[in-house]
């Protein structure tokens, strides 16, 4: 294997990594107590997290999800062509929801300062203009009825907590933290809250910690080893990362033999209501496992980073998105081939879709959120020469999702509401996917859930797409046995239905063990 290697030198006006160093417990590296760098040399490195995160979002544009549970072949080309960047921007500008949802949150930061309130980040959130999905658009109807971080994001309130949405949103957090993971970490608990819990919210921090470190290490395996002690050990977030950081070891060559164990071992998903029965799998754990492979297999070359990762199948866009800008950061903007760049210099000045920002602007406004990151932190700013006082990193707090929660049935319904009548299921737990269909955006559907009789929850449907219910009803944490569940439609409107598609069981025990 050819790892980059961590050089500390002192270069006159640009770069310059100084004082005493610890020994990293990886032995892989060091971890400097402290760095001075350049001013030019920072905004390069901020630059360059922005830049390899973008076009690694266009490069894997086009396969995601469409191989899921199998890796992309070879053989199956993956193009990218004179002006790529440009077409996707103009054309299908929502694939850069990796980006724009990130600038969400550094406007915030830009408009209110590092100490922001979380429910302002929530409100800008949740009243943006673009669509959500799984674990972001249930966070949005939460705060939307009124249950703000971190109870939006809450495994009970959010059925998608262990999904990979902040995990995608996390690259801010890490980009205004250089050399400081714990920073990182604090801003995370903040507005990762906001939508996932347990291994959803690990992804984020984790991303976010890497990003941090890619600032002090040219060692994509130190980067990636160190970034991992801020999630707790007995997770299954970061047992899955430490196996295929092991796996790397023992197949130093081969990104498909880990990609191997890691299916084998930890493709399992058991939390989102679309993907448990199935071979979608948008779970945080199997995907910054993606993350991780492009990085330790790309071996510091950027395209064999981004096609790595993206190669590896699931969320083929996200993934070499995040692990592009990790290593867009290590490389600096100015070092990221000219292959890739060339498409990106066309769209920089180009505001993205939902957003009144552009790259250029993110630049600027990442670059000095930074600096003030890293005074708030007892770094330094004299001249032209930055000093900041790298962070060891620290674990997070266990959390866990589902906790001896277990799927064992799903059940497909397909039926509109006045036909489902009263359903038996024998569980702790049960989720109900579907939705109200209308065509006045404005109408909001009013149902009862009654449980075992009883009437335990009254749900707002609105039909408008961009603050639905993203699950019609769940409940976990039932004592087991045999429950009953009906529904009632308290305000029908012609023209209106409500769609029930599967029902999703959840037992106190495995079906099979």
């Amino acid at each position: 294997m050819n790892k980059l290697s961590f050089t500390i030198i002192l270069i006159a006006s640009s770069l310059s990594i100084a004082c005493a160093e610890k020994k990293s417990s990886t032995g892989q590296g060091a971890l400097p107590e402290e760095i001075t760098i350049s001013k030019e040399a920072l905004l390069d490195k901020i630059k360059g997290g922005w830049a390899g995160q973008t076009i690694g979002c266009t490069y894997g544009g086009p396969t995601e999800f469409r191989f899921n549970g199998t890796m992309i072949q070879d053989y199956v080309p993956i193009e990218w062509p004179d002006g790529y960047v440009k077409w996707y921007m103009d054309n299908v500008p929502g694939l850069y929801d990796d980006v724009y949802m990130d600038l969400t949150f550094v406007d915030v930061f830009n408009r209110l300062g590092l100490d922001a309130p979380v429910d302002s980040f929530a409100m800008a959130f949740a009243n943006a203009g673009y669509p959500l999905w799984h674990a972001n658009q249930a966070a949005r109807y939460n705060i939307l009825q009124g249950i703000m971080p971190p109870q939006s994001g809450h495994w009970l309130n959010n059925p998608h907590a262990d999904d990979i949405d902040y995990q995608i949103e996390a690259d801010f957090a890490g980009l205004m933290s250089p050399g400081m993971p714990n920073a990182a970490s604090d801003v995370s608990d903040k507005i990762g809250h906001i939508m996932n819990y347990g291994d959803g919210w690990y992804g984020g921090v984790y991303v976010g910690a890497m990003y941090a470190l890619a600032f002090v290490s040219d060692d994509v395996e130190f980067v990636v080893t160190e970034a991992l002690k801020t999630i707790p050990r007995q997770s299954t977030f970061y047992q899955c990362m430490n196996d295929v950081i092991n796996w790397h070891k023992q197949y130093p060559d081969d990104w498909k033999r880990n990609w191997f164990e890691c299916e084998k071992k930890w493709s399992q998903d058991i939390a989102c209501p679309d993907g448990v029965f199935n071979p979608f799998n948008i779970d945080a754990v199997i995907n910054s496992a993606y993350i991780i492979i492009g990085l330790l297999y790309g071996e510091g070359d950027f395209y064999k980073t981004i096609d790595i990762s993206t190669r590896c199948g699931q969320d083929s866009d996200c993934n070499p998105a995040s692990s592009g800008g990790i290593l867009g950061t290590i490389l600096g903007y100015n070092k990221i081939p000219e292959k890739w760049m060339k498409n990106l210099r066309e769209i920089e000045d180009q505001k993205f879709a939902h957003t009144s920002m552009s790259l250029n602007d993110t630049y600027r406004m990442g670059y000095d959120q930074a600096l003030q990151m890293i005074e708030k932190n007892k770094g330094k700013i004299d001249g032209n020469n930055i000093t900041i006082q790298c962070q060891k990193p620290v674990a997070v707090r266990y959390e866990k999702v589902l906790e001896g929660h277990y799927p064992v049935k799903q059940v497909r319904l397909n039926r509109q509401i006045n036909d489902v009548g009263e359903i038996s299921f024998d569980g702790i737990g049960v989720v109900f996917n579907g939705g109200v269909r209308s065509k006045d955006e404005t109408y909001v559907a009013n149902i009862e859930a009654y449980l075992d009789g009883k009437l335990i929850e009254t749900i707002k449907l609105p039909a408008n797409n961009l603050a639905r219910r993203h699950d019609i009803f769940w409940k976990y944490q039932l004592n087991s046995g045999n429950h009953k569940i009906s529904f009632k439609w308290l305000n029908p409107k012609e023209e209106a239905n409500i769609h029930f598609g599967n029902m999703l069981v959840y037992d106190s025990k495995p079906l099979l063990k």
